[in-house]
């Protein structure tokens, strides 16, 4: 409850600011603020509006006066000590993440009605909106009715999980649903949920906000400060509590020049996010400043804000200046709220990109940590990958590239196959069904094996594969189906990244239209598909006449949601499936999306490009990576005459002429009304239970999570958190994603999650997504460490150095089944069992990825004390902390390897027992032969706020103690 007898100590900062129209508001004016604290009008845009946010919420309890201060005194290269506690105007949700998060809610109404209090205690103090975009996948493709298949398909599947979504509609007063069908959560938050300022108890102030999607930071690009975190921390948000973090450095990124003829967008935030890996912004906010950001438009500073995750900063932030509002205007928002907002930021002197002209601050103004410079005008065109998105490469090195790595080992993010091999091909054969159980990591049969060297190489009957070594055929010359090294098989223009973008979408319609005209043809077995981020992309591409070219060359629309660039691609042919199970071919997928992490597109491709929606229709149209695009035709057309990419390739002036169609106010506003008007007779049709508590019935999707299992309103004794006499569960490398922690894609058939599914009889073609299936403790727990891809470093090598994949352990504990490999679920269950705790240990980012409280959730509830590694990111870091486990970091220069780890000894990990925040820890490794190791770590749990979170047993108990308290 806030404390009524506090007298705010800034009252006097309150002002009133006038709108073009005359009408007044009243605000905590920053620049009053600075007449005490002169170097408020120093501070970086973004961190001005977080102070206002502490200003504003300052109540003595949960934001102290001296915290305004110390924000407000922020210095650019001071040891960062200081946390800020920040209270969000609103939380934003997807379904994946928000569908557990409910869960969670539902559970705390639970636990509060069995222990004799009013459920409503428990409901959200901020607007929630929940964003359904996760749950479609691409089944059917290439055809006019694959949006009305996938659609019918995706309510089939989770009938249940939008049946308890209806359930929330009804039980929370602050909790709104978008329905399928409408678009991706951070192109419906940009063009539609942002407002640009609130309006609550006579005070205006800025929108802010944290989503539950690690990309949140596309909002960024409309100068709304908000990133990515866990769906724990995101309930702690939406019930009242600040969003605690240590005061963050501010990279200052100039921008200068103009981009060149024939770059996109998508280039540009390829080049950012290389630029800022290499500059190493973890845990910064990155703000962009000069002539050349504001040269951009909104959707381009959209798309790099978007990608901040990938450079691994907390937000990439533009301010708000012009095109700011224009953006607003061509998207439909009232001239009442346009005029409101330009007002609001006028008076706080926000307004404007400094550095450019006409803003209320020039670029030297302002102290940044360090500051990064890029001129436009040397981006180039580019991919990113295989399997990481801050790997750029120039679109005349893709085909070289991926020849080099094609033979490079896996530690030099190779594939570690025989050179010779890379132009063999393989001839599928459509009569037999794919091996979803085949070694990914087979050696393919040489040509010319008998069939009985075939057959070894998976145990079971399998014919002998074709071989043709080859270069790849040209599409209009390939009469019989092959498949080889590097064919592209998926081409997705999919994701919020490039699909809220009119111009690089326009482009790729422009550049389709020239392809048809040309005589050029996509293959028909290669999975194409269009899956925007909102209905008014296929409004303006139909307006524009670019939507039919598009769907002549196999991009009809698939769905509206994040379909391929999440995992939900969908199965490929059965035959090319197996072909490339068979000879562990290595082929591509190539998508305008964010992310292409191993095994995150598709189980089967290991090499995933992202690229702009233009390159995506050419790579589908060349159908494959191995041809340089650059040098060499895209294809032949229907005279037989070579067809090179610049000559299909579309001016800037011609996606220029289309962009009035594609910010076009009304129809941004008719697209967003028919949430409430016309969901859908798909989404009318789902009926939920009512009540204000809910009732749990029998689901496979939807359980009561056990995090309060046992709750108490009075806090457990403070212990010891040392963790003793612990076993390794996993040595990991670097880069471990929350991907590889709790995957979202399929779930296989032999796996520990498959086998708990048919026992309760679900057949294997219902089995759905781990992502679909997050409301259930009992399927998440099981899919914890359970990516097909993830390589537990215990296991030994083989003979030829390669690391088997999959979610594998070695159990070490004494007697039965000491030294035995089984699943990491099933291991973790017996140390559970025998009461003996567990740790992993890890590289470089760990945890990096989408922001998928899961990640944390599973590790705790499979048993695991701590998790030790060289660096963390910063949302799974926090994550694990809430969840109740302890993250620790190694020293500089030390790491398991080098500390000659093997996996089966005896770890104690020892915190001080007072927590300190970022405080000395010591981790003792007692090793099979008796022999004691002592090294120092560092405690990784960051802040005041987190050490009480951690002693309640968890953010969660934390915060239903104070709701119930209070």
């Amino acid at each position: 409850m806030p404390n009524t007898r506090f007298q705010h100590p800034f009252s006097s900062t309150v002002k009133t600011f006038r709108t073009a129209s005359g009408k007044s508001g009243r605000f905590y004016s920053l620049p009053a603020l600075a007449q005490q604290f002169p170097n408020v009008s120093r501070l970086p845009v973004s961190l001005r509006i977080v102070l206002e946010s502490v200003l504003r919420h300052c109540d003595g309890e949960k934001v102290l006066p001296e915290q305004v201060s110390q924000l407000a005194n922020w210095q650019p290269n001071a040891p960062r000590t200081d946390e800020i506690p920040f209270m969000v105007a609103r939380v934003v949700l997807q379904d994946f993440t928000g569908v557990p998060l409910l869960a969670d809610l539902a559970a705390m109404r639970s636990t509060a009605q069995r222990l004799g209090h009013d459920p409503k205690r428990i409901e959200p103090l901020v607007p929630v909106d929940l964003v359904v975009d996760h749950s479609v996948m691409v089944d059917h493709y290439g055809t006019k009715n694959a949006l009305d298949l996938n659609m019918k398909l995706e309510f089939q599947r989770n009938k249940e999980r939008y049946q308890f979504l209806k359930w929330g509609m009804q039980a929370f007063e602050t909790f709104g649903v978008v329905p399928p069908g409408f678009g991706i959560v951070h192109q419906v938050n940009l063009e539609h949920l942002a407002r640009g300022v609130h309006l609550k108890g006579g005070l205006y102030y800025p929108d802010t906000l944290v989503g539950t999607d690690s990309h949140t930071t596309m909002i960024n690009g409309i100068g709304v400060v908000g990133w990515g975190v866990g769906g724990i921390e995101a309930e702690a948000a939406m019930l009242g509590q600040p969003v605690a973090f240590l005061t963050p450095d501010v990279v200052g990124f100039e921008l200068t020049g103009r981009l060149r003829e024939g770059c996109t967008a998508t280039d540009l935030v390829l080049t950012v996010t290389e630029i800022l890996r290499q500059h190493k912004v973890v845990g910064k906010f990155v703000e962009f400043f000069g002539e050349g950001t504001a040269s951009l438009s909104l959707p381009d500073r959209a798309t790099i804000a978007n990608m901040a995750p990938e450079y691994g900063a907390t937000m990439g932030f533009f301010p708000v200046d012009g095109k700011t509002i224009d953006y607003f205007r061509g998207t439909g928002r009232s001239s009442v709220e346009i005029e409101a907002f330009e007002a609001y930021f006028r008076a706080q002197g926000l307004f404007g990109v400094p550095g450019a002209a006409g803003a209320s601050q020039a670029a030297g103004d302002i102290h940044y940590s360090q500051v990064v410079r890029l001129d436009l005008g040397q981006v180039t065109p580019s991919l990113a990958g295989p399997k990481r998105p801050q790997d750029r490469i120039e679109l005349g090195h893709v085909a070289r590239q991926f020849a080099d790595l094609f033979s490079r080992p896996a530690a030099e993010n190779g594939f570690n196959q025989p050179a010779a091999l890379l132009h063999t091909r393989h001839q599928p054969d459509p009569g037999e069904p794919a091996d979803t159980l085949a070694p990914e990591n087979a050696t393919p049969t040489p040509p010319g094996a008998p069939r009985f060297v075939a057959e070894m190489e998976a145990n079971k009957p399998a014919r002998a594969t074709a071989h043709a070594p080859a270069d790849p055929p040209l599409p209009a010359a390939q009469k019989k189906l092959t498949i080889g090294n590097g064919d592209v098989l998926i081409a997705a223009i999919t994701s919020c990244t490039n699909t809220s973008n009119p111009s690089v979408m326009l482009a790729a319609g422009l550049l389709a239209k020239k392809a048809v005209e040309a005589g050029l043809k996509v293959q028909p077995h290669i999975k194409t598909s269009l899956a925007p981020g909102s209905r008014v992309v296929t409004e303006y591409l139909t307006r524009t006449g670019l939507l039919p070219y598009l769907e002549k060359l196999g991009f009809a629309l698939a769905g509206y949601g994040c379909t391929t660039c999440i995992g939900n691609a969908g199965d490929l042919r059965p035959e090319i499936g197996e072909a490339i199970a068979r000879n562990d071919l290595v082929c591509a997928a190539v998508l305008s999306g964010n992310r292409n992490f191993e095994a995150r597109i598709h189980p089967r491709l290991k090499a995933n490009f992202l690229a702009s929606p233009p390159l995506v229709v050419a790579y589908a149209i060349a159908g494959t990576v191995l041809r340089d695009l650059m040098t060499e035709p895209v294809g032949f057309g229907t005279r037989g005459q070579a067809v090179y990419l610049g000559d299909i390739w579309p001016s800037s002036d011609e996606v220029h002429a289309l962009m009035k169609a594609a910010m076009h106010g009304k129809a941004y506003r008719e697209n967003y009304e028919r949430i409430a008007t016309e969901p859908g007779p798909l989404w009318e049709r789902i009926r939920g239970v009512d009540g204000l508590a809910y009732t749990w019935p029998q689901s496979t999707y939807i359980a009561e999570p056990p995090f309060f299992d046992g709750f108490a309103l009075q806090a457990p004794e403070q212990t010891d958190p040392g963790v003793r006499a612990a076993r390794v569960m996993a040595l990991f490398g670097d880069s471990i994603t929350t991907d590889h922690i709790s995957p979202a894609g399929s779930i296989a058939e032999a796996s520990p999650a498959g086998q708990w599914l048919l026992a309760h009889g679900v057949q294997k073609a219902d089995f759905n997504s781990y992502g679909a299936r997050r409301g259930h403790h009992e399927v998440m727990i099981r899919g914890t460490f359970a990516n097909v891809r993830i390589k537990n470093l215990m296991l030994p090598a083989g003979p030829d150095g390669s690391r088997e994949e999959g979610g594998w352990t070695l159990y070490q504990h004494e007697g039965t089944g000491q030294g035995q490999k089984m699943s990491i679920y099933d291991a973790a269950m017996r140390y559970r069992a025998a009461g003996v705790p567990t740790v992993v240990f890890a590289g470089e980012e760990y945890g990096t990825g989408s922001s998928r409280d899961w990640a944390a959730k599973g590790t705790q509830l499979l048993g695991i004390r701590a998790v030790v590694a060289r660096s963390f990111e910063r949302i799974h870091r926090s994550n694990l902390v809430g969840m109740g486990v302890l993250p620790l970091q190694f020293a500089p220069g030390d790491s398991w390897e080098s500390l000659g780890l093997r996996g089966d000894e005896q770890i104690d990990v020892l915190p001080r027992p007072d927590l300190r925040p970022l405080s000395e820890a010591t981790l003792v490794v007692t090793r099979a032969d008796g022999t004691r190791l002592t090294r120092p770590l560092v405690l990784r749990i960051d802040t005041p706020v987190e050490v009480n979170q951690f002693r309640a047993g968890g953010i969660l108990p934390y915060v239903l103690r104070q709701l119930l308290g209070a």
